[in-house]
């Protein structure tokens, strides 16, 4: 996990988990395409709806199914919570939380504060999320400053898609493509399923963890960014590594990885309230 770069709270833990955010805004990996995708008009994609917390990036998301007048969501990654790092098999669940996040528009521009009542759901196990329960509803956001939430898609992304990085903190973007899918992601003591891999294009940096992972066709949320191999190192603090279903290992330093976000969506029922027993709902359990 890339270093969020705030605070000496998070100096050895953050592990750069999600900050592997990005180096540059510049341009699409020139791979990009797919006949397919290649006919689609890609969707604008700008900053509006990203936030920016105290040491990493986020963004204001909902599922297909929120209503205007739900309380709204906050993405971003489990080692960006301010109780720390959960240690592996930990959940953090339904638990009171005051932050505070920057909200930004299509700019990258502070437009105003968002405030947490709670945190919904946080884990480093199998993945690398926390959510955070708003105090204001998507309703009241929109109205106050025009900006709407992200929407989470829910379809698991594809191979060779082209995406970009949103980072709240740095206000940049990274694009790049989708690489490929990892069997098992390995970084210290913790272990992530179905990660997605960056083609080398998406230079993420410490401050990026937790920013959303937008496909560029839909316009939606694929991903939330969490990591990347900073020194060639295997399997460390900072240096993920992979691992296959035969149990071979391979280290790519200097790419970068995300956490694909799709499998939220199901866990998430009426009145946008995590509800972990509900169908389809495999996010791992208190």
């Amino acid at each position: 996990m890339k270093k969020p770069l705030v605070g000496a709270l998070f100096t050895v833990l953050l592990l750069g988990a999600g900050i592997a955010p990005a180096t540059a805004a510049a341009g699409h990996d020139a791979a990009t395409a797919g006949t397919v995708k290649a006919q689609i008009k890609p969707k604008a994609v700008n900053f509006a709806g990203t936030v920016a917390l105290s040491n990493c990036s986020g963004s204001v998301v909902r599922t297909p199914d929120s209503q205007p007048s739900d309380p709204a969501l906050v993405l971003s990654n489990g080692h960006c919570m301010e109780s720390g790092f959960p240690g592996p098999g930990e959940v953090v669940f339904d638990q009171p939380s005051t932050r505070s996040f920057t909200l930004l528009n299509a700019a990258g521009s502070g437009v105003g504060t968002l405030r947490a009542s709670k945190i919904a759901y946080g884990t480093m196990t199998d993945t690398d999320i926390s959510v955070y329960q708003l105090t204001r509803t998507y309703a009241q956001i929109e109205s106050t400053y025009g900006i709407k939430a992200l929407e989470l898609n829910t379809a698991h992304p594809v191979q060779g898609s082209a995406i970009t990085v949103v980072s709240g903190y740095w206000k940049r973007t990274y694009a790049c493509n989708v690489d490929g899918f990892v069997y098992r992601l390995k970084e210290g003591e913790w272990t992530w399923k179905d990660s997605v891999r960056y083609t080398s294009a998406c230079q993420t940096i410490g401050g990026t963890s937790g920013s959303p992972v937008i496909d560029n066709a839909t316009g939606k949320v694929v991903a939330v960014n969490n990591t990347g191999n900073e020194d060639g190192q295997q399997c460390t603090d900072n240096n993920p590594c992979e691992v296959d279903e035969s149990g071979n290992v391979t280290v790519r330093q200097g790419i970068n990885y995300a956490q694909e976000t799709y499998g939220i969506v199901p866990c998430i029922g009426t009145g946008n309230k995590f509800d972990l027993d509900r169908p389809g709902c495999v996010l791992p359990k208190p």
